[in-house]
């Protein structure tokens, strides 16, 4: 396999086998974000793609998850997309799920028979960035994405029937917009209801233009006890639409996941708990760590 620069995939595909179809994200700009600074955006040649499935296949007896890398792999033109999941499923053809990364302005870039096409070649789910759902939030880390692109995004997905992961994050809002991230993140969740949702602790990337806006005073670190209320906040007002709570990332202070909506009650539990108990909620500064 012939994995370039760093490599990352999200926590629920631990056990995926991973296949570099781009280099790099295809927007780059997001200032809490250092994922893909080592390298420029492009798609591998397909050559390379297919010499590194054949390979996996050589050494890999049962493979029945695969997660396409790196970022925005939904950027990816149409054919070409479709010939790499082509090779993969004809390769693979044990396999039961194929994930990639997708941003909500990539499933607008393409038409809903584009969509449909990918989902019918057998991808099952994109992992998309939603980050936050307040409008300032979302222009100051430069995410380059609306709430109404993002809407727009999820009900292409939806209309095609791949399942979307939509991630964000707590804290992302800083310490004077921390309420304003939670209630509005909420509010275009309960609009785009996706198939399941990954909220994570904001954690400071060393590099990153965030780390430099921290040192500067541009941007204030929220407190514990704001990151673990605005889960409340999420956890109260969620609707009770059917989606998959991927809570569990390191960096959560309560680390929780289960079938949504009948998980909420025990959940508020645990966070009131922290909120009440957990000598960390009264530090005044969030404990995360980079990735």
């Amino acid at each position: 396999m012939q994995y370039q620069g760093k490599v990352y995939r999200p926590w629920m595909e631990a056990n995926s086998l991973l296949i570099q179809a781009t280099l790099g994200c295809s927007t780059n700009h997001c200032t809490f974000c250092t994922m893909f600074d080592d390298k420029r955006f492009k798609i591998r040649d397909l050559d390379d793609i297919f010499r590194d499935i054949e390979q996996a296949r050589r050494v890999n007896p049962r493979v029945e998850s695969i997660f396409l890398i790196d970022g925005n792999v939904m950027a990816i033109r149409t054919e070409i997309l479709l010939k790499i999941i082509n090779k993969v499923t004809a390769t693979f053809p044990e396999l039961t799920h194929l994930a990639l990364y997708s941003g909500f302005n990539d499933f607008r870039r393409k038409s809903i028979a584009d969509l449909k096409a990918i989902k019918d070649a057998g991808v099952t789910t994109a992992y998309s960035g939603l980050e936050s759902g307040d409008p300032q939030v979302l222009k100051q880390v430069d995410k380059r994405m609306t709430r109404e692109q993002a809407i727009e995004g999820m009900a292409m997905a939806k209309e095609a029937g791949i399942k979307v992961l939509a991630s964000f994050i707590f804290g992302l809002g800083g310490r004077d917009r921390s309420v304003e991230h939670a209630i509005n993140t909420t509010s275009l969740l309960n609009i785009m209801q996706p198939d399941a949702i990954a909220p994570m602790v904001l954690a400071v990337q060393p590099g990153s233009q965030l780390e430099q806006q921290v040192n500067r005073g541009e941007f204030i670190l929220p407190t514990q006890l704001q990151v673990l209320q605005e889960e409340k906040y999420l956890l109260e007002n969620l609707e009770d639409f059917d989606c998959y709570y991927w809570g569990d990332h390191g960096n959560n202070v309560s680390p929780m996941r289960g079938e949504w909506p009948a998980v909420r009650q025990p959940f508020l539990q645990r966070i009131n708990q922290h909120i009440e108990h957990n000598n960390a909620a009264n530090q005044n500064i969030i404990q995360s760590f980079a990735w």
